[in-house]
C-alpha cells in the first residue's frame, strides 16, 4: 500500500511538472505579448500623449512593460525550478507570479478608471493645451503632435476650427496670416491654412476631441483587456505551483 502510495505521488508529481512547464511556455509568450502591447504604447503612440494633462496612459503603458519583463524571466525560472524541483524557487516563483498578477490588475484598473474620466479630461484641457502651447517655444512636441492629430484624424481644433482664433500662435502675428494652421487642410501646402472655408480644411463635428478620445479609449481596452486577461490566467499558474510544492513536499517526508 505504502509503495502504491508513493508510485501514485510520484505520477501525481510528474504531471503537475509537465503542467507547470506547458504553463511556463504559454506564460512567456503571454509576457512577450504584454510587453509588446506596452511598447507599442510607448513607441508607436506616444505622439498624443503630450496632448493629455493626465500621466495614467503612460503609466499604464510602462506597467505592461514592466510586467512583460518580470513574466519573461519568471517563465525561465518557473521551468528551472519544475524540472530541479527545487521548492526554494517554487516559493520565489510563486511570489513572482503574484507580484506580476498584482501589476497586471493594477494596470486593468488604471486603464478602466482612466477610460471613465477621458472624455472630462479632454473637454478640460485639450483646448488649452493646443491653444496655448502650439508652436510656443519649448513645447515643440505639442506642436508636433497638434499637426499629426488633424492629419490623421482629419479634424480642426479641439471642438472646431473657430477654436484657432483664440490661440496665442494666431494672436502673436506668427500664423503669417493664417485662421487655422496648415495641418487642418485637407491638402497640405505653405500656408493653405489662411482659409478656413469647408472645401479647404476638415470641420468635422465635435473636432478633435471626439476622435482623440475614441483613439485612446480603443487602446485603453486593448491595454486593459490584455491586462487583466493575463492576470486571470496566472491564477492557474499558482495553483500548479502550490500543488507542486505539495506534492514535492509529501515525497520528502
Amino acid at each position: 500500500m505504502g509503495e502504491f502510495g508513493e508510485k501514485t505521488t510520484t505520477c501525481g508529481t510528474i504531471c503537475l511538472k509537465y503542467l507547470l512547464f506547458t504553463f511556463n511556455c504559454c506564460f512567456w509568450l503571454a509576457g512577450l505579448a504584454v510587453m509588446a502591447v506596452g511598447i507599442w504604447t510607448l513607441a508607436l503612440k506616444s505622439d498624443y500623449i503630450s496632448l493629455l494633462a493626465s500621466g495614467t496612459y503612460l503609466a499604464t503603458a510602462y506597467i505592461l512593460v514592466v510586467a512583460g519583463v518580470v513574466v519573461m524571466v519568471t517563465g525561465v525560472l518557473g521551468c528551472c525550478a519544475t524540472f530541479k524541483e527545487r521548492r526554494d524557487l517554487l516559493r520565489l516563483y510563486f511570489a513572482l507570479l503574484l507580484v506580476i498578477f498584482l501589476l497586471e490588475i493594477i494596470a486593468g484598473a488604471l486603464a478602466y478608471v482612466y477610460y471613465q474620466q477621458l472624455n472630462a479630461e479632454l473637454k478640460e484641457n485639450l483646448k488649452d493645451t493646443m491653444t496655448k502651447r502650439y508652436h510656443q517655444l519649448g513645447h515643440e512636441g505639442v506642436t508636433s503632435a497638434v499637426d499629426k492629430l488633424q492629419q490623421e484624424f482629419h479634424c480642426c481644433g479641439s471642438n472646431n476650427s473657430q477654436d484657432w482664433r483664440d490661440s496665442e500662435w494666431i494672436r502673436s502675428g506668427e500664423a503669417g496670416g493664417r485662421v487655422v494652421p496648415d495641418s487642418c487642410c485637407k491638402t497640405v501646402v505653405a500656408g493653405c491654412g489662411q482659409r478656413d472655408h469647408a472645401s479647404n480644411i476638415y470641420k468635422v463635428e465635435g473636432g478633435c476631441i471626439t476622435k482623440l478620445e475614441t483613439f485612446i479609449q480603443e487602446h485603453l481596452r486593448i491595454i486593459g483587456a490584455v491586462g487583466l486577461g493575463i492576470a486571470c490566467v496566472q491564477v492557474f499558474g499558482m495553483i500548479f505551483t502550490c500543488c507542486l510544492y505539495k506534492s514535492l513536499k509529501l515525497e520528502h517526508y
